[in-house]
């Protein structure tokens, strides 16, 4: 199996991507490209990993960076991101990582893999941590007017990745909405919640924002308006709770419990906030796995990041998504 990585994308490119990428092939095993600026990027290896087998670079001269438009990726061809997206066409590279850019990430792996036959549009999908561990939650931006066939094409595909990822038998599906009555929501909702009932999918109704962390649902779908305005909020009040525990105990609020105490405590619910745990969100619809990392992904976000795009690989996610489009046809045309 072997991974293209665009190592020059993201805040701490490129030696974080490449410390990322060294360890992941050491620990999971896989082959990695390096796409970028060949010198910068040889520098960043570590001395234990220099001449290893897994690892490899492939020159790319320009970079696509954070603020750059969505256009770059026409004008800027060589760019270490377009060139990774080309290696997955090509069938050099079984996956492509890009850390950063998500619009850019999001349209390459669009317009140079193309999408699988029979889904309209991809969804950009993350990890959400929960009580009794993550849910799947799509779409977080990449669409942000959806159809009810977008919304059904969502769950069939946060469903496929619940099972061959994530390795659950039975994922639980549920569309956020304003309310669990299947008669709340929009008209796409509502139109939508018909349609998953007709469906093989364990679609158990509509759920309110305030379920999402308490795993009512393995399976979260949205419109992609809402969904990144949930992920933002979510992001910002992991910040906020963080910050105020560690207030607390710089101003000794917590003076009648030994730090030692406190330690695992903090340990445990940063781990529960940690986005690097969960390494990047995968643009599912893509005809290619297509894994996009977090602009200030570390080291430890992209190793991570290289475990998710084995694991989708190695599950073939790609097609059993492909596999279902025709019950999707179905379950759309049926009266």
């Amino acid at each position: 199996m072997r991974i293209a990585v665009d190592a020059m994308g993201g805040d701490f490119a490129p030696k974080e991507i490449v410390r990322g990428v060294c360890r992941a092939s050491e620990l999971y095993d896989v082959d990695v490209i390096l796409v970028g600026q060949e010198a910068a990027v040889r520098g960043c290896i570590p001395v234990r990993y220099a001449g290893s087998s897994h690892i490899s670079i492939f020159n790319a001269n320009e970079i696509i960076g954070m603020g750059d438009h969505v256009d770059a990726i026409r004008t800027k061809k060589d760019a270490s991101l377009v060139r990774c997206a080309e290696l997955v066409k090509s069938g050099e590279a079984d996956a492509m990582i890009g850390v950063g850019n998500t619009a850019a990430t999001m349209s390459v792996a669009t317009l140079k893999i193309g999408r699988i036959p029979g889904i309209h549009r991809p969804a950009i999908s993350s990890l959400f941590p929960g009580i009794n561990g993550p849910s799947i939650m799509l779409d977080l931006g990449a669409v942000a007017d959806c159809s009810s066939r977008n919304l059904v094409e969502f769950a069939f595909m946060g469903s496929l990745y619940a099972q061959k990822v994530l390795k659950l038998k039975s994922p639980r599906v549920a569309l956020l909405s304003i309310g669990e009555e299947e008669s709340k929501g929009n008209e796409v909702t509502k139109e939508a919640h018909q349609f998953l009932k007709k469906t093989s999918l364990n679609f158990i109704g509509n759920i309110e924002g305030r379920q999402i962390c308490e795993n009512y649902a393995d399976v979260i779908v949205a419109d992609g308006f809402s969904g990144n305005i949930t992920l933002k909020v979510a992001e910002g009040m992991g910040s906020f709770f963080k910050s105020i525990l560690r207030d607390a105990v710089k101003k000794n609020i917590l003076c009648s419990i030994p730090l030692v105490m406190m330690t695992p405590v903090l340990r445990y619910v940063k781990k529960k906030l940690d986005y690097t745990e969960y390494g990047g969100a995968p643009l599912l619809g893509i005809n290619g796995v297509c894994i996009i990392g977090h602009g200030r992904s570390n080291a430890k976000a992209v190793c991570n990041a290289v475990k998710a795009a084995k694991t989708a690989v190695e599950g073939q996610l790609v097609q059993a998504i492909s596999d279902c489009a025709a019950e999707i046809r179905e379950t759309l045309s049926a009266e």
